[in-house]
């Protein structure tokens, strides 16, 4: 027998009626509560020319409390004057550069982000491969050196008194990345364009791409440093030149009294079903399985393809929230499209955030309390067979448009093994039918493929421009 809800009856929900629109990227998803926790300090000195460290904060000159900080032990024994303590250990928090995977995609969601598209600059096949695979080593050592606090070189100095604050820098290759450099036997067949969805609007200049970069960290200056260090090395190679530049943002840490689930643009709490780190089937979710390795029986890599193993695929889109008409409908309508409430996050089925969402649920007039089209109910992994992705998206706000609207939504990026198992198959339910479409528009969308981490000594791709 079908469970009885015991919460106040709601309206027939069976299906939230919405005016025709496109369809949405699963946007009940950014990282902030599935992340690990933040990276640990590194407190060690990475001094620039003339004596200036960018790791060395200033220190404290007065009770933290009294600047609205909220700090940890250390922020404590400051204020009780035991020693001196950082005003803030928000710039002192270091990711590591090397390591297995690239930096960025288990990382805990930063406060600033920037993606970057390049084009390779025509050249023949083999020219290409060796410009290229000079400019991966110099992006390499620069995010090595920018991610430990310490200057690039020529280093502009526009970051010069901050730490590295969380900041990462991730690389990836687009599918005609390997038409350009003749390596299209190595392509892997998980890279092959996405498909068509019916409602899209896709700006061709603003997707796609040979080259793609995300920067992201906990300081507005210092992802714009890095960000201008990556794109003046693309520059002074004459190998790359920049496509596109997507910006964005999320809160910032510590402006919560304790840890939780971001919001997006829209109000709603969006995070709250990522996968975690710590889960059993994490790792088979989101990176490609070495093909010799344990799970390789379920991996569908060739041996052509093992230098991606330990890597991920990513799915970009930008999608512009319809905000104007969004913030018309009611407090209720807006439930009913997510399945959530908007105060906690908590399902409309009751329970609080993390409650399981109870899709059998009736109300006392018999009908779904969760909608048939609600979002969170067409885009859960137990409505398209268990397809899981790891969501990391970014806010943006790129000013008004013509008609006085806002230019702003989501920069919605997703991790998974095989987009053509994750995002593919769950995009294309939310297209047939999603009460949160009418609200959005797909205005740009790429895939890349993102390598393992480089080991010390190695540049990101190197298996593969090499191997």
């Amino acid at each position: 027998m079908a469970r009885r809800n015991r919460r106040p009856a709601a309206p027939d929900r069976a299906a939230v009626p919405r005016p025709a629109g496109g369809g949405a990227a699963p946007t009940d998803g950014s990282p902030s509560a599935a992340a690990p926790a933040a990276a640990q300090p590194k407190r060690s000195d990475g001094a620039a020319p003339g004596g200036v460290s960018r790791r060395a904060l200033l220190a404290t000159g007065g009770g933290a409390a009294a600047l609205g900080l909220v700090v940890g032990a250390g922020g404590a024994r400051a204020v009780q004057g035991e020693s001196p303590t950082p005003l803030s250990a928000v710039g002192e928090a270091a990711v590591p550069f090397h390591g297995r995977h690239q930096p960025g995609i288990t990382t805990p969601a930063q406060a600033h982000g920037h993606l970057l598209g390049f084009d390779l600059v025509a050249a023949a096949p083999a020219d290409a491969r060796r410009s290229v695979a000079a400019l991966l080593r110099r992006w390499t050592e620069l995010s090595a050196a920018l991610m430990a606090g310490e200057p690039g070189d020529r280093d502009t100095g526009v970051a010069l008194d901050a730490g590295p604050s969380s900041l990462t820098v991730t690389i990836g290759f687009g599918h005609s990345f390997f038409d350009a450099t003749d390596l299209v036997e190595r392509r892997p067949r998980a890279l092959r364009p996405l498909p068509n969805f019916s409602a899209d609007e896709l700006d061709g200049e603003r997707s796609d791409g040979d080259l793609w970069v995300a920067v992201g960290a906990d300081d507005a200056l210092v992802a714009f440093h890095a960000l201008r260090a990556v794109q003046r090395a693309a520059d002074e190679s004459g190998a790359a030149r920049l496509r596109w530049q997507h910006s964005g943002f999320n809160r910032a840490r510590g402006a919560t009294a304790s840890p939780m689930t971001a919001r997006n643009l829209m109000g709603q709490v969006d995070g709250t079903n990522n996968p975690r780190e710590g889960d059993e089937e994490f790792a088979r979710h989101v990176f490609v399985p070495d093909p010799d390795g344990p799970g390789a029986e379920r991996s569908t890599a060739r041996a052509e393809e093992a230098w991606m193993a330990g890597g991920s695929y990513v799915v970009m889109r930008r999608i512009r929230m319809l905000l104007d008409r969004w913030e018309q409908e009611p407090l209720t309508e807006q439930e009913a499209v997510i399945g959530r409430r908007k105060a906690d996050g908590a399902p409309l089925t009751g329970g609080g955030e993390t409650t399981p969402v109870d899709f059998d649920a009736r109300t006392e007039e018999g009908a779904p309390v969760i909608a048939a089209n609600a979002h969170v109910r067409v885009s859960a992994p137990e409505s398209n067979d268990g397809a899981t992705m790891l969501r990391r998206p970014f806010s943006y706000h790129d000013g008004f448009r013509d008609d006085g609207a806002p230019d702003a939504g989501l920069l919605f990026l997703c991790w998974q093994a095989d987009p053509y198992r994750a995002f593919v198959p769950v995009q294309r339910k939310l297209d047939r039918g999603d009460a949160l479409s009418p609200f959005l528009r797909h205005e740009a969308s790429a895939l890349f493929a993102v390598p393992p981490g480089a080991a010390k000594g190695e540049y990101v791709g190197q298996r593969l421009l090499e191997g």
